[in-house]
């Protein structure tokens, strides 16, 4: 219990409160028991983060790509050249190219880098346009582009679909509903 003690001085009196000997903190059994419920908290806590994370690389994927295809357009508007988001499905990789002297070079800016997908994301792609092996969005000058689809489903079964309805309209991202089988058929092919 603590003491309080009362003193003059000049014309005030002070307050001091003394511990005595007997409160000395917490102690080790106190703490290690804080410890285990902390612990039984986080593992049960742990399983639903895992599927947080997930959802976040789909979501942070189809931003990827809709800023691509934002960027591509307008840069195809303003310099009057063709742009391509060009997807590699056996590589899982997408990159923007742009026509140079009548063929597609790569570009020399952090948006023409080659994006990865990550591991536990399928892409589909629905209405692209295909020439040989390569399957791309075009962006044309005149501000036109690819009316196609690009769905990302990850292993819990959320697919996001990039999309263009027609020529005319800019791509945005729509949520759409996927079932961990139907996952499951396409990652294991």
């Amino acid at each position: 219990m603590a003491r309080v003690e009362l003193f003059h001085t000049g014309n005030r009196m002070n307050t001091v409160k003394r511990k005595s000997g007997t409160d000395q903190g917490f102690t080790l059994l106190e703490l290690i028991l804080v410890m285990v419920i902390l612990s039984t908290v986080l593992a049960m806590a742990a399983p639903s983060l895992r599927g947080f994370f997930t959802s976040r690389k789909t979501h942070d994927t189809a931003a990827q790509i809709l800023a691509l295809t934002q960027f591509a357009r307008s840069q195809a508007i303003s310099e009057g050249v063709v742009y391509r988001l060009n997807f590699d499905t056996q590589d899982r990789t997408y990159w923007l190219t742009a026509r140079q002297a009548g063929i597609f070079e790569e570009l020399e800016t952090e948006f023409g880098r080659t994006f990865e997908l990550p591991k536990d994301i399928v892409m589909e792609l629905e209405d692209l346009d295909q020439e040989d092996t390569d399957i791309y969005l075009k962006f044309t000058p005149q501000g036109t582009v690819t009316a196609g689809t690009v769905r990302l489903i990850d292993r819990a079964g959320l697919a996001l679909e990039i999309a263009s309805p027609s020529v005319t309209e800019s791509f945005s991202i729509v949520e759409g509903e996927r079932s961990n089988d139907y996952y499951a058929s396409k990652y294991d092919n």
